[in-house]
């Protein structure tokens, strides 16, 4: 075969990817599943599906792993993957939090690229040895907040950065929901049972959750950098003792200033996420449940509704627009596309290129700068609402 077919073929072929976590019971697993398969960019051929082994080799079973790549172990797949001529390139991390640090570890050091849900770890140590292993590994992290690739949201990232608003003034995110109203941890709720324990969520509740979510938002779309906050985490909860409501002020380098509101307990939100950012010349509002249209507002002049695939959409957003204007696009389209961003960034490091200048994704910097955020939330409301440098 001649040089350029082979490297045509391994630049075309699907990426074999792998997943930890993500078995029978789990939520976000299946969001991943979809998201990974949905431009056919990648193959799924290995898994260590849950903690129990029986179950781990009954969730592979049921989705159409081999029962020889079904693992009861994360080790046991990163050595045996590594080891295999067909191996697993990049490994998808499903897990609950306490389970991220350990499990990226253990692909990156037998060389496998990391693609891992949010936060990043439980603590910011743990977050600093995983920066460091990344710089000394050269594999690839994407860390999945998805709401990043929203093509909306680029529309926003791309004006603000044009200057379209302005010096930018004014940041506010917010991502209420209520289904942690009632003591939903006591009704068997696995999802819930483990975000409300310390051991396997980290230091925060809700803001580790959700709360990460919004700040990473605002500083994908706004470009800013965050410097200070002033934190108050409750926990409404009878017997909680993570935050299940957030609410932040913060102040960003260049004099912009921000709030945080998220909540697990306000009635009648389901996912809320919302965003606002504010220049000297105009603003935009976008809302996560309508999330084709984004609104800006030039300073004196009618709102103008901007369309996902409409007129006035930026390269930015179009890239990753699927289908025309009109037919709905969303969540976990949105996580397809930091998939899809991922995938172009491991294909070009097949032939030891670098990924196109266009592909953005989360990367493990900024899982950090969501840890760091955490902590610096934490302990500015531990200390009365103090503000805090970040």
């Amino acid at each position: 075969m001649a040089i350029g077919a082979s490297k045509e073929k391994s630049a075309s072929r699907r990426i074999r990817i792998g997943m930890v976590g993500g078995g029978q019971g789990a939520f976000i697993g299946a969001v991943h599943r979809i998201a990974l398969r949905m431009d056919d960019q990648y193959e799924l051929v290995a898994g260590a599906l849950s903690s129990d082994p029986a179950r781990a080799k009954a969730s592979a079973k049921e989705i159409g792993i081999a029962e020889d790549r079904a693992y009861a172990s994360f080790e046991e797949m990163a050595k045996t993957e590594a080891k295999r001529p067909d191996g697993i390139e990049a490994v998808s991390i499903v897990t609950p939090n306490h389970m991220h640090a350990p499990a990226a570890k253990a692909f990156l050091k037998a060389g496998i690229h990391v693609i891992c849900d949010k936060p990043l770890t439980t603590t910011v140590k743990e977050a600093k040895e995983l920066v460091s292993l990344v710089n000394k590994t050269g594999k690839l992290f994407v860390v999945t907040h998805n709401y990043t690739g929203y093509p909306m949201m680029r529309q926003a990232r791309a004006m603000v950065a044009k200057g379209v608003l302005g010096d930018i003034r004014v940041v506010q995110a917010e991502y209420p929901q209520d289904w942690m109203t009632e003591k939903t941890e006591a009704t068997g709720n696995k999802q819930a049972e483990w975000r409300i324990d310390p051991k396997r969520s980290g230091a925060g509740g809700a803001i580790g959750d959700i709360g990460t979510h919004a700040y990473n938002l605002a500083c994908f779309a706004s470009g800013l950098k965050l410097k200070q906050l002033c934190a108050e985490l409750t926990s409404f909860g009878e017997g909680r003792v993570l935050d299940d409501d957030v609410q932040i002020l913060m102040r960003f380098d260049g004099g912009a200033k921000g709030m945080i509101w998220a909540s697990q307990v306000a009635p009648g939100n389901e996912n809320g996420l919302k965003l606002r950012i504010y220049g000297t010349k105009g603003g935009l509002e976008w809302t996560q449940a309508d999330p084709n249209y984004l609104w800006y507002t030039p300073f004196g002049k009618p709102k103008q509704l901007l369309t996902r695939g409409g007129a006035g959409a930026s390269p930015e957003a179009a890239r990753l627009t699927r289908v025309p204007s009109g037919h709905p696009e969303g969540y976990l389209e949105g996580f397809a596309n930091i998939y899809s961003e991922a995938a172009q960034a491991i294909i070009a490091a097949r032939s030891g290129k670098k990924q196109p200048k266009d592909v953005i994704f989360p990367t493990v910097d900024d899982g950090l700068a969501g840890m760091e955020f955490i902590e610096a939330a934490v302990k500015s409301s531990k200390a009365g609402g103090v503000w805090t440098k970040v």
